[in-house]
């Protein structure tokens, strides 16, 4: 296909960039908010074996495979998915325009933590209900759309990797500060407790596991398309297997940490632990305005955030700009402008609805219904897409060369998508609950319904374009040889 990448055109300069870029993957909002916000809803202690069972049972295996498959065939998702079977390049598309429509809406969360770390570094008075009343939720976004843009447009070593390099080590040292601080407060012992002890009677509830589940794969941003975009940058020599192990142990360490920061100053100050989303933009900050030394707090808090949340956004518009370049003549900067304008005009009405307009879908801010139909059935099923087109599709001793063999490929085959067509089934039949971080929110089954027709509707397109672009090359390849004979 045009403009395909080959082998040699972009890798990492090393595995130590490799594999703190894939850590500036998974480490986003999805550990240090999101993780809090599902565990508190979940009972805490309740939740974290399901979630740790899930991480090195299931997600670290798809792990590997994405990196496998990526650095199999060195080229995009669709590349990929094409050369398994040239009619499963749609689903390619369908995976890419899922994580499009994640990142449109990830963008506006990672706009509003650049507010709040500015508000917080200025000693303004910030409430996350004053900040919504206006306008200043577009402009945030649009702030934060421009700097992920400007990190990939400089490519994968001087871009992606260099900023891997400099943000992971700062928001684990930052994160581990606030950890130590937490321990001084005098509910530390009370938000450990909730955190980390362990409630038996809860491992009986299919909610509980399908929650951990859900997380994990937001978190590792497996299923998604990133890893394999990853895994095609990857040197031959590099251990798939070892460096998966360290991006789980790494993902899994920052939610639990940033656990250990937040659920002591919850507890110290009489707050909600199931506060959901507003756990960081109106619990915290009242707590941090409390405290001793609460704005440099919240100054460090705010600050790793957003730099956590870059490092994903960036990981997601990539895998848009590795498929533009692959399947088209673009180049990466040209590429990368091309996707951030589509980006910010689909995200638009997400940054809208937290916004002076309240724009609505089904009942619901568009953002809460967006992320209710992507994280909750989009991504798990994307991801079982990625199981059947690399593990089921593809030659077993194919499989089994890639992988290494071992009891990573019986998983593979067999448990994860059984546990991932399940897991999604159950989520349909209990209507879907959604919200970023809202887990025990119901969405209204309208908005559900809604938003997954706009997620269908650019899906469609995309295939759309795919089709009409094999077409034309069809022609033009039997037009060249009608005029050679």
């Amino acid at each position: 296909m045009q403009g395909e990448r080959s082998a040699g055109d972009e890798q990492w300069s090393s595995r130590t960039g490799f594999v703190l870029a894939a850590v500036g993957a998974a480490v986003g909002l999805g550990n240090v908010w999101r993780f809090s916000a599902v565990a508190g809803t979940n009972g805490g202690g309740a939740y974290v074996l399901p979630y740790l069972v899930a991480a090195f049972v299931l997600a670290a295996p798809l792990l590997v495979l994405e990196f496998a498959v990526g650095r199999a065939y060195r080229t995009d998702v669709v590349g990929a998915f094409r050369a398994v079977r040239p009619w499963l390049a749609p689903a390619g598309w369908a995976a890419v325009g899922a994580v499009f429509v994640l990142l449109s809406y990830y963008l506006v969360l990672t706009g509003w933590v650049l507010a709040f770390a500015l508000a917080a570094l200025l000693g303004r008075e910030f409430t996350f209900v004053a900040f919504t009343a206006g306008w200043a939720p577009v402009g945030y976004f649009l702030a934060a759309a421009a700097v992920v843009a400007v990190v990939v447009s400089l490519g994968v070593r001087d871009g992606i990797e260099r900023l891997s390099k400099l943000a992971i080590p700062i928001v684990f040292l930052v994160l581990v500060g606030l950890g130590a601080f937490a321990f001084t407060l005098p509910g530390a012992r009370e938000g450990l407790t909730f955190l980390f002890a362990p409630r038996t009677d809860a491992l009986a509830d299919p909610g509980v596991w399908v929650a951990a589940l859900g997380q994990v794969f937001f978190s590792l941003s497996v299923g998604q398309g990133v890893m394999l975009t990853y895994g095609a940058y990857l040197p031959d020599e590099v251990d798939l297997r070892r460096s998966a192990v360290v991006i789980t142990v790494a993902d899994v360490a920052v939610a639990l940490v940033a656990g250990v920061a937040i659920f002591p100053v919850v507890f110290s100050f009489g707050l909600e632990p199931s506060a959901g989303t507003a756990l960081a933009f109106e619990t915290l900050p009242t707590a941090f305005a409390a405290m001793p030394g609460g704005r440099f707090v919240a100054v460090a808090f705010f600050s790793l955030l957003f730099l956590a949340a870059v490092t994903s956004a960036v990981s997601l518009l990539e895998v848009g700009v590795s498929t533009a370049t692959g399947n088209t003549r673009l180049s990466r900067r040209a590429a990368t402008a091309a996707l951030s304008v589509g980006m910010v005009v689909l995200g638009l009405p997400s940054a809208l609805s937290y916004s002076a307009v309240d724009l609505r879908l089904g009942g619901v801010p568009v953002l809460d219904a967006l992320d209710g139909s992507v994280g909750t059935f989009a991504l798990p099923f994307t991801a079982l897409l990625t199981v059947l087109a690399f593990v089921w599709l593809t030659e077993p001793a194919i499989v089994r060369e890639r992988l290494g063999g071992g009891s990573i490929v019986p998983l593979l085959r067999y448990a994860v998508p059984i546990v991932l067509g399940a897991t999604t089934t159950y989520r349909l039949v209990t209507a879907g609950r959604g919200g970023f971080g809202r887990v025990p929110d119901a969405i209204h089954p309208d908005a559900g319904v809604a938003s997954l027709l706009v997620l269908g509707i650019v899906c469609l397109a995309l295939v759309g374009w795919y089709w009409t672009r094999e077409q034309q090359s069809s022609r033009a390849a039997r037009r060249g040889r009608t005029e050679r004979d």
